[in-house]
């Protein structure tokens, strides 16, 4: 908005640099450009003044689809002067002199005529397209058709009007549409879900089955190991019986043989003895049983000695010594 301040006969105008000043005093241009600063005659002038910086208008197109649904598309349009002296003569840009706001209402003019513009291009786009072909596509599509129909068409140039840029926020259906078409994505959805629980419980199960497998196999294992421990076990008892009996065998035998040796060492001396005994007279032969029995008797309680005896036994001495 400009920036008036008034003086006796004379008033000044001083604009921002966003907006374009065509100054005309009767029918003539007097002074044209961006922030301008200017001196001018209420009675006999009249000033424009064009915004040239970028303006935003908000768009909203209800259209039908190819398959007769409803849909809602919300965007934005981006547009700018691009010749601010052809959109004065076209649109009426006049400020009142006393406060400096437009007399009519220009903006709304201009983006009344790009919404509709913009409207036709987005109905036409809708209409050759289902309610699916627009939702799977997306917003480019749309936003290219649309931008696209814009500058291609001769009203705004004529204007002196830019299309900066065309932004697409949103297609939506209707409420009941809408959840109509995400009922089968839902549907899917929850069967991947409900396949990837039940492979996760196959898994579980799988996995359950080859540790019990494993179990199984582990104590298969150690019985045929308990097996052939106790089988080992077994022939090693065997062998160690076998071997003791064995041993006791020789030893046995070893025994026997020392036995019948000793045996037969006392045989043959006893024999050597007696055959010592065989050139004996009785007396030493008495003498000698005496010694033995008195060896083997621990008391003698009575001896008899009779004369028979005695006198034999003297006379052998008296034999012995006259010798």
């Amino acid at each position: 908005m400009a920036d008036i301040r008034r003086y006796p006969f004379r008033r000044h105008l001083r604009t921002d640099a966003v907006s374009y000043v065509i100054h005309t005093r009767r029918a003539h241009i007097r002074h044209q450009g961006p922030g301008l600063a200017i001196w001018f005659d209420p009675m006999s002038d009249s000033i424009a003044e064009v915004p040239i910086d970028d303006r935003e208008l908000s768009l909203v197109v209800h259209a039908r689809t190819k398959d007769f649904q409803d849909v809602t598309v919300q965007g934005i349009i981006t547009y700018r002067a691009l010749d601010p002296q052809a959109l004065a003569g076209r649109i009426d840009f006049t400020i009142d002199l006393t406060n400096g706001h437009w007399r009519s209402e220009p903006l709304q003019k201009v983006e009344l005529m790009l919404a509709q513009l913009a409207q036709e291009y987005a109905l036409t786009a809708i209409g050759r397209a289902t309610v699916r072909d627009l939702l799977i596509d997306g917003i480019g599509p749309l936003r290219d058709a649309i931008e696209s129909g814009l500058r291609g068409t001769a009203a705004l140039p004529e204007l002196g009007l830019d299309i900066v840029t065309v932004r697409i926020s949103s297609i939506k259906p209707s409420a009941d549409l809408e959840k109509a078409i995400e009922a089968p994505t839902r549907e899917s959805i929850k069967q991947l879900a409900d396949e990837a629980a039940y492979a996760r419980r196959a898994l579980a199960v799988e996995k359950e089955r080859a540790i019990a497998e494993n179990e199984l196999q582990n104590r298969i294992e150690l019985s045929k190991r308990e097996e052939l421990l106790i089988e080992q076990q077994g022939e090693n008892a065997k062998r160690q019986a076998e071997d003791s009996a064995e041993a006791a065998k020789i030893a046995s035998d070893a025994e026997a043989e020392r036995i019948e040796t000793v045996e037969t060492v006392k045989a043959r001396l006893e024999r050597e003895r007696l055959l010592a005994f065989n050139d004996s007279t009785p007396g030493v032969l008495l003498a000698i049983a005496a010694r033995e029995f008195a060896g083997k008797i621990d008391t003698i309680e009575h001896l008899n000695i009779t004369p028979d005896l005695l006198g034999t036994f003297i006379e052998q001495i008296v034999r012995k010594r006259s010798a």
